[in-house]
């Protein structure tokens, strides 16, 4: 064959064979200017990467069972929650000043036993039907409440009806583009009031393998990681919103789990399988929540004084510093 001669010894002079291209080690997915081509890489890169991470982690499980009682201690993963940069601010339970906080707080009533809790449920106005929704399965969930659709009622007009009418929270849901988007609790008739920007709402026909409607029963309350002096406070105005005495035998449960500062909502029914198993059951809705502001008194947009402020700038410089 000449020089320039495609065919290679043995093939009987066919076409060549193609050759397998190998990327050099430098080389980058993102520099493949093909879109789809650059996703199908992308994709079978994390497959890889999950195979070798699965292969590993089977090696060092069969060299500890190996080694048995001599195989070292497992090492803990570092996460961002277990570096936390520690907070000045951080409640310790036997504190004498935070108990005397406690004692003579807005919320002190209510944990006293002396009142009931009775909430208002509103919206801003002229609410879109996903809002609607929203609200109404609200109210199955906290016990004692009450929908009300404003129709250009400013909230400074409404907070003194529901005052005369003995409602202890106000609750608004704010929406955009016809998501829920915000929510203002209002602690009545003194504050303070919360702000809060909300994503993630989930409804419950559109959560997967859901529970039946949930009962008219007192559900219990967990409030999980709010361990700072802001966190607590945040913490004492959701248990408000709930009768202080749940009626366990209605097995409902509704978790304000704060995780990085994001408040995520969840209401579940737990079901007794044995002695040692217990299932649970998602009953919707769900949403997450993360504090703009926390506010004296009542609501007042203007001249209300503010206890704690988010400002993304400021705060914000660190990933591993908590507010809750």
């Amino acid at each position: 064959a000449g020089e320039g001669s495609a065919s290679t010894p043995g093939d009987g002079g066919g076409p060549p064979a193609p050759e397998r291209v190998l990327f050099p080690p430098t080389f980058s997915v993102s520099e493949i200017k093909n879109k789809q081509r650059r996703h199908f890489m992308f994709l079978r890169w994390k497959q890889q990467q999950r195979k070798e991470k699965l292969a590993l982690k089977k090696k060092r499980r069969k060299e500890r069972e190996a080694l048995g009682d001599k195989a070292p201690p497992k090492a803990v993963p570092k996460t961002i929650e277990n570096q936390r940069v520690y907070d000045e601010t951080t409640v310790d339970p036997n504190d004498e000043e935070v108990a005397f906080d406690e004692a003579t707080d807005e919320f002190a009533p209510y944990f006293n036993r002396q009142t009931v809790p009775k909430i208002l449920i509103t919206t801003s106005d002229r609410p879109r039907g996903r809002t609607v929704r929203f609200c109404e399965q609200l109210a199955t969930v906290i016990p004692n409440s009450h929908v009300y659709y404003r129709r250009g009622l400013a909230l400074k007009r409404i907070i003194p009806q529901c005052i005369a009418r003995d409602f202890t929270d106000l609750i608004v849901i704010n929406e955009d583009r016809k998501i829920p988007n915000g929510l203002v609790l209002s602690h009545l008739p003194d504050g303070p009031t919360a702000h809060f920007r909300m994503s993630s709402v989930r409804l419950r026909k559109e959560i997967k393998r859901k529970g039946k409607e949930p009962t008219e029963h007192v559900p219990e309350v967990i409030l999980n990681n709010f361990t700072t002096r802001l966190g607590h406070s945040i913490g004492r105005m959701f248990a408000a919103l709930f009768p202080h005495d749940p009626q366990f035998i209605g097995r409902q449960v509704a978790t304000f789990h704060n995780q990085r500062d994001y408040i995520f909502f969840r209401f579940h029914r737990y079901i007794f399988k044995s002695e040692k198993k217990v299932g649970i059951q998602e009953l919707g809705p769900r949403f997450t929540l993360k504090l703009r502001s926390l506010q004296k008194g009542t609501f007042d947009s203007k001249f209300g004084e503010y206890e704690w402020i988010h400002k993304r700038r400021e705060m914000d410089t660190s990933r591993r510093k908590f507010h809750l």
